[in-house]
C-alpha cells in the first residue's frame, strides 16, 4: 500500500537569549506536535508506531542544528528531519546577542490503500 499524507502540523520555537538553533528547532517541533492528539492512526485501524513523519525545520544557520535531537521529539513511529535556511535572527539593542526563531512542519504519513 502507498504512504499517504494524513496530517500536517506547523509550529514555531525560539531561543530568546542563547541563539541555539537546535533548541529553537526542538521547541518548534514540540509546538507543532504538542497541540494535538493524533487519533487518526487508530481511527484508520493502524498502530501509532506505523506513522512515518517528515519534519522540515527552517532556521538561520541550518548546519548548526543537531537533527538527532530534533528527531528525538517524535513520540510515535519513525521520522526524518530536514533543516533548511529560514527562521529569523533578531539582534538585541547592543548588537551583542540575538533571539532566534525557528519554524517547523511535520507531515505524518500512513500506509493506506
Amino acid at each position: 500500500m502507498p504512504m499517504k499524507r494524513v496530517v500536517l502540523e506547523i509550529g514555531m520555537g525560539t531561543d530568546i537569549r542563547g541563539a541555539d538553533p537546535t533548541k529553537a528547532a526542538v521547541r518548534a517541533l514540540k509546538d507543532a506536535l504538542w497541540h494535538n492528539s493524533l487519533s487518526v492512526a487508530k481511527a484508520l485501524g493502524k498502530d501509532t508506531d506505523s506513522m512515518v513523519t517528515e519534519v522540515t525545520v527552517g532556521v538561520p544557520d541550518p548546519n548548526q542544528v543537531d537533527k538527532e535531537k530534533v528527531a528525538a521529539v517524535l513520540p510515535h513511529g519513525t521520522g526524518s528531519v530536514t533543516v533548511v535556511e529560514g527562521g529569523l535572527k533578531i539582534p538585541n539593542d547592543e548588537g551583542t546577542d540575538y533571539t532566534l526563531i525557528a519554524h517547523a512542519a511535520a507531515v505524518v504519513h500512513l500506509d493506506l490503500p
